[in-house]
């Protein structure tokens, strides 16, 4: 079954991949994509995008609308794993230019006039989803569901040793949005590290498919490959595309919990810090968090998609 999405993103490389499911896949249709300050300066983040869309052969189909240049309450923090988020690459200029709309207002438009039919796609900060949500306190109902790229489960972090890099950077926001009642579906970067990182065999596969859209990959990634080894991971991470592949191939998922997860927006270590509670008769569960998955599968479902022309 089809489904229609709206991404919101602070593009860097994962997130283009993940734009890739919604522009590519055959059961997604993206409405638009909505950028939030995130991985790299905001204006490159629209720039990589644009060149998303551009290289995915849509140019001009799927609308960018451009969101909170900050978070709600806190200082922007720059990632450091992705170089400029597209590869350090030199793509041509696409045509297509940002719409005029606001991320926060389009995501309240296109919900509401499409009530229980718009999956949101949440991979980057959740500034954008906080902003639509004070806007509509209806969104959450009139949404079909919201899938968020954010937090570890009660582990270590890769932005520090107690948080994972979207829910750090807006914890305000993270908390806003796991508090006002969407269906949400979350994907860890707990999990991302155990089922989601490819080895070298696995880039060197994807690479020798030859197709446009496989060199588009291979050249966003090197910098984020590079950037894990120096760090001690061996591969390349995809929580962003494996959020985004999930939603429209649930099959993937092999076991997920209802969890109650709350944000701790306290300065300090436990800035950004995400309590997953299992234990329903002290707090009532308000996500469904992904334990695992078919990691060959995802895997496998990706290079079906790098392979078409």
């Amino acid at each position: 079954m089809t489904r229609r999405l709206i991404i919101d993103t602070d593009t860097a490389a994962d997130d283009s991949f993940a734009m890739l499911v919604g522009l590519r896949h055959p059961e997604a249709r993206l409405e638009a994509v909505t950028i939030v300050a995130g991985n790299v300066a905001f204006d490159q983040q629209v720039q990589n995008a644009l060149i998303t869309i551009d290289q995915a052969g849509r140019g001009g189909d799927v609308p960018v609308h451009l969101g909170a240049r900050v978070p709600l309450l806190q200082s922007w923090v720059e990632a450091s794993a992705h170089g400029d988020g597209k590869g350090n690459h030199e793509w041509p200029e696409p045509a297509q230019r940002p719409s005029d709309e606001r991320a926060a207002e389009a995501i309240v438009r296109i919900v509401d006039e499409n009530p229980g039919e718009i999956d949101i796609v949440a991979i980057g900060p959740l500034t954008n989803i906080a902003t639509a949500v004070a806007l509509d306190r209806e969104l959450p109902r009139k949404a079909r569901s919201l899938w968020i790229m954010g937090g570890c489960e009660n582990s270590v972090g890769n932005i520090t040793a107690a948080a994972e890099y979207n829910f750090y950077v807006d914890p305000e926001a993270a908390q806003l949005v796991l508090s006002a009642g969407f269906d949400t579906t979350i994907v860890t970067w707990t999990v991302t590290l155990e089922r989601a990182t490819w080895s070298d065999e696995q880039l060197r596969e994807l690479r020798d498919l030859g197709t446009p859209l496989a060199e588009f990959f291979s050249i966003l990634d090197a910098p984020n490959l590079e950037f894990n080894r120096s760090v001690g991971i061996e591969g390349s991470t995809h929580p962003d595309s494996l959020t985004a592949m999930l939603l429209v191939r649930p099959d993937l998922i092999t076991a997920s919990r209802e969890l109650y997860v709350e944000v701790d927006t306290r300065p300090g270590l436990t800035r950004g810090y995400s309590l997953m509670d299992d234990r329903p008769e002290r707090n009532a569960p308000n996500a469904r968090v992904i334990d695992d998955i078919d990691a060959e599968g995802f895997f496998l479902a990706y290079r079906e998609l790098l392979a078409s022309e």
